[in-house]
């Protein structure tokens, strides 16, 4: 499988930790261009609700379910389009913690040492004179291994993340490769796509707007609490008619990441004019409300039927296992987690030959279908299929294959095709080593 972003169809991947309520940061970083995306022709989009990463950070169960309500009906009332793009919550997905352990067995420690988030707990423990690991929890310290299989099982070539997350994706590719060279080129290598003028929003103390901080200003708060919270913005000291910096103003900031270039553009000129923060505030206000409001009235809907949220999830835990599954069966046999009874070929010194298997590989053609082929353990291909018009069908055909083995070509006549040259001996071999695992 080549690894290159154009030898397959785009895919991005994001999610957002269920432990708060979302506020503009995860709008304007991660909600709104994570939608805008998931409209684009030719991307798969896979978003979730990252509540296992929540245990990492919160002890509150009410809390963190409460969150997963709250971050799914936002998505939702963004516009995100449950039939266009596979919408799950991490924790139904348990081949992402079968394939943490797998990455976890190839990743040295010395990387998850330079962690930012894993340095920062030392930094605070030696900085009180405490013992370095002093309250620091595995969980933590593996966060990037999990993160990492979020996006690795997807194959996403694109994850949208804040700048600060940008070690994040660098450890997946580096887990990718070390684990490609381990047992040949399953993983696909992510890219982190950043939206410069968003990557990082301040928040009312001019700090990056956080949960941590308590600097945030919710995305759907009701009007007139939003109206308060933006007047509270921290400002300097500088009376209407002085010119105002733009630079460094968090109330600039939010304004730019909300407004039109020229409606930047008229703001600044305000600032030299020396426009008072009280008006200054007011304009925000009225351009946060005028994105917002539309939203707000569905976001409300939407807290108060929970019923609907969970059959919306769950339908996309079954279109992302219909990816999954089949995956982790791939990655399994790759390193050795086989059945007994399959035959196996006498021990080789060389790593190609250790891990050299029948595999299905599975893609989208420009033509926006979705496809799979069969190659053998020489890479030969044996059997390639129809176009098909989401990757759950693709999936569910593999699947088929995989358990009935040649038994299923006659049924999937019309829906798979041998290569030339390749004869049903060969094809009916190569499907055995799935039915016997």
């Amino acid at each position: 499988m080549n690894n290159s972003p154009s030898a397959s169809p785009q895919c991005f991947l994001t999610g957002i930790t269920t432990t708060g309520t979302p506020h503009l940061g995860n709008f304007v970083g991660s909600i709104r261009p994570s939608v805008a995306a998931s409209r684009l022709p030719g991307v798969q989009s896979f978003y979730f609700l990252a509540d296992y990463h929540a245990l990492i950070k919160c002890g509150e169960p009410a809390r963190i379910q409460r969150s997963t309500l709250e971050i799914a009906a936002s998505w939702l009332a963004a516009g995100l389009d449950p039939e266009r793009v596979t919408f799950y919550r991490q924790s139904d997905i348990p081949e992402i913690t079968e394939l943490t352990w797998l990455l976890t067995c190839v990743t040295g420690k010395g990387m998850l040492n330079r962690a930012h988030a894993y340095k920062a707990s030392v930094d605070k423990n030696e900085t009180a004179g405490n013992d370095p690991d002093a309250d620091v929890t595995a969980g933590l310290f593996m966060y990037p291994v999990l993160m990492g299989a979020d996006i690795l099982m997807f194959k996403a070539h694109k994850v949208p993340v804040g700048r600060d997350q940008i070690q994040h994706i660098e450890m997946a590719r580096d887990i990718a490769q070390r684990f490609n060279h381990l047992y040949g080129d399953h993983l696909v290598l992510p890219e982190a796509a950043i939206e410069e003028s968003v990557a990082l929003l301040p928040g009312l103390d001019g700090r990056k707007m956080s949960k941590s901080y308590d600097n945030t200003i919710p995305l759907f708060i009701a009007r007139d609490q939003l109206r308060k919270l933006i007047a509270g913005i921290v400002t300097d000291s500088r009376a209407p008619g002085e010119a105002k910096d733009t630079e460094g103003s968090a109330l600039f900031q939010i304004y730019q990441a909300f407004a039109k270039e020229s409606e930047t553009a008229a703001l600044r000129q305000a600032y030299a004019d020396g426009i008072g923060w009280g008006d200054a505030k007011q304009m925000l206000f009225e351009r946060i409300d005028q994105e917002v409001a539309p939203m707000r009235e569905r976001y409300q809907t939407l807290i108060g039927h929970p019923q609907e949220i969970e059959r919306l999830l769950q339908a996309g835990a079954d279109k992302a296992r219909a990816v999954a599954t089949p995956f982790m069966g791939e990655l399994r046999r790759a390193v050795g987690l086989r059945n007994l009874s399959t035959a196996q070929a006498p021990a080789s010194k060389s790593k190609a030959a250790k891990s050299a298997a029948p595999a299905f590989k599975q893609y989208r053609e420009k033509d926006g279908q979705f496809y799979f082929k069969l190659l053998d353990a020489g890479a030969r291909l044996l059997l390639r299929s129809q176009g098909f018009d989401s990757p759950k069908e693709a999936a569910s055909t593999i699947a088929l294959l995989q358990k009935e083995g040649s038994g299923a070509l006659v049924t999937l006549q019309d829906k798979v095709q041998i290569s030339p040259g390749i004869s049903a001996a060969d094809v009916a071999g190569s499907l055995a080593f799935f039915t016997a695992a």
